[in-house]
């Protein structure tokens, strides 16, 4: 039997959704057979997200092949690929009059290419209807694929993040089917093929990772030429999953904040609801001017 989470703190609390924002958002995920990572993934910013009007669409499916103990994305056998999903995420960008769009996706080890060809259209069809958004892609491993990466940073998306999510060490825990070095490996083929395009990804803190190892995994992402990063909670979305060793103060990520900043990250959102997409523009805005760009 898993060890229970401890209790949760007040700095936790999140606010319910609302507003037009939000149910213009929710509705039209809802009308046009949408998938969002903001509910599949049960991201506790959803609210304030959807009701500033900003949304991450999760393509290829709701359905993965991996099982990671800490997602709430199901796992099983995915249907097939929408041929038409880029052209309706496309639409949506540009009906929704987004800037900047976050696109994600469930790890799809079944497809020869991982589904970088699928995210590849999605880039070019996005380009197509609203030329003025910027496309942040945040990509599965790709089993390793230097091929299928290519496809994708081929199109040229704005940002091309891949979460690490936890340290090594804890990857046999709640990472499996994972590899720390194979997500490494990505990063920093992606500054191959794209020098120009910022690379970016995420820890979630509180699994049980310890503080130094915290830090070597923020040393190996700038090794690779890793420019943006965010750290978060963990939440245990069910009883199921993996339980949270700790709730992380706000200090302690104010602390891993400028620790990163003094590694040469150019931005680095850290916070206990802080999660990959989570002030997604301002967080490329931000990085740009740090940069001189």
């Amino acid at each position: 039997m898993k060890n229970p989470s401890p209790r949760k703190p007040d700095w936790l609390k999140v606010r319910f959704p609302a507003g037009p924002s939000y149910a213009r958002i929710d509705r039209y995920h809802r009308d046009q057979g949408l998938h969002s990572v903001c509910r599949s993934a049960a991201c506790p910013n959803q609210g304030e997200c959807w009701s500033r009007g900003t949304a991450t669409f999760m393509i290829l499916g709701d359905i993965c092949t991996r099982g990671c103990s800490f997602c709430n994305v199901a796992c099983g056998a995915p249907l097939a690929i929408d041929p038409e999903e880029p052209a309706k995420i496309a639409r949506a960008v540009a009906e929704l009059g987004l800037k900047h769009a976050v696109i994600t996706s469930v790890t799809r080890d079944d497809l020869p290419d991982g589904g970088a060809g699928h995210f590849a259209s999605l880039v070019r069809a996005i380009r197509a209807e609203a030329p003025g958004c910027r496309v942040e892609l945040l990509i599965p491993d790709l089993a390793g694929s230097r091929q299928a990466l290519g496809i994708i940073m081929e199109a040229g998306p704005d940002v091309l993040g891949h979460n690490v999510e936890t340290v090594p060490r804890l990857y046999p825990v709640v990472r499996q089917g994972a590899d720390f070095r194979r997500s490494l490996g990505l990063l920093a083929a992606a500054r191959e093929l794209a020098p120009a395009v910022p690379t970016k990804s995420g820890i979630m803190l509180g699994i049980g990772e310890e503080r130094h190892e915290v830090m070597q995994v923020l040393e190996e992402l700038r090794e690779v030429g890793c420019s943006l990063l965010t750290l978060g909670q963990y939440l245990a979305p069910t009883r199921a999953h993996h339980p949270v060793a700790r709730y992380v103060p706000p200090e302690e990520f104010a602390e891993l904040r400028e620790a990163g900043l003094r590694l040469g990250f150019t931005h680095v959102e850290a916070g206990p609801l802080v999660r990959s997409s989570y002030h997604a523009e301002q967080q490329f805005e931000e990085s740009q001017h740090a940069s001189g760009l």
